[in-house]
């Protein structure tokens, strides 16, 4: 269990007790950003990419990936950044979510070659092409709440699959959040009506002009034509749940789920 940190909001000094959410790395253990106690919590005024994300290090197996950023609402409406310990801040760059910056502190700097014991020979983790359902570790869900819950959970769901270097998408959709990867272009809706046609249609395009394959999902569900479209089009939806899971809803869906990147 990751461990509590106090947290005072510099807005009206309120205390509160804030535990690291856990995300699962690829080898199937999870990763905790380490948070710093010694720093202060930084109120989110606005958003950009670089600053939603952090790269941690995995310590079963060496790994480093992007994860979300710790934040925590307080009950007079201020956003807190909750400081990490040794973390780099993620870089946005095209073709990757976020890259690690160089880091002038020696120790947070990533290791070229991983320690022996990080990949044993008689057990390798998970490589990107592991992408079989029977090869991937189970899928762990982020509760949704809101609008940036739903980003998250798509995001980890799309690594899950085996989508690598995730990145807002160069193009802004009609609705929702963009995200894309190498080969593939995903939009999230969280809104809370049902997608519709056109949205179907218009992510689809977009995707033939950039020569990628193309998902949907949905907090609210797709209209009967969205749905029947998706499917001579080969679109695959998915319905976010508030556990964060998302939920294939035509055939599409299944086969990617089933066969992964």
């Amino acid at each position: 269990m990751a461990e509590s940190v106090p947290v005072r909001c510099p807005a009206c000094r309120r205390e509160h007790l804030y535990a690291a959410l856990s995300y699962p790395c690829v080898c199937g253990a999870p990763v905790t950003p380490p948070l710093d106690r010694l720093a202060e919590p930084a109120a989110v005024t606005y958003r950009t990419w670089d600053e939603d994300w952090v790269t941690v290090r995995c310590e079963a197996c060496g790994r480093e990936d992007q994860w979300p950023a710790p934040e925590l609402g307080c009950s007079c409406g201020t956003e807190l950044r909750i400081p990490v310990r040794g973390i780099r801040r993620a870089q946005h760059t095209p073709g990757a979510v976020a890259e690690a910056s160089r880091d002038t502190d020696e120790d947070t700097r990533p290791q070229t070659v991983p320690s022996p014991r990080a990949h044993p020979a008689d057990s390798p983790p998970p490589t990107p092409e592991d992408t079989s359902p029977a090869l991937r570790p189970a899928f762990r869900p982020v509760t949704i709440r809101t609008a940036r819950d739903a980003v998250t959970a798509t995001a980890l769901y799309l690594r899950w699959l085996g989508y690598r270097d995730i990145r807002r998408a160069d193009q802004r959709p009609p609705s929702g959040i963009g995200l894309a990867a190498r080969g593939i272009l995903a939009q999230v809706d969280p809104t809370v009506r049902p997608a519709s046609l056109r949205d179907v249609e218009c992510l689809w395009l977009t995707a033939m002009t950039e020569s990628a394959g193309c998902v949907y999902f949905s907090l609210a569900g797709f209209a009967d034509d969205a749905r029947a479209r998706a499917d001579t089009l080969g679109v695959p939806l998915f319905v976010l749940d508030l556990t964060g899971t998302p939920q294939p809803v035509n055939g599409p869906a299944d086969e990617l789920v089933a066969t992964g990147a």
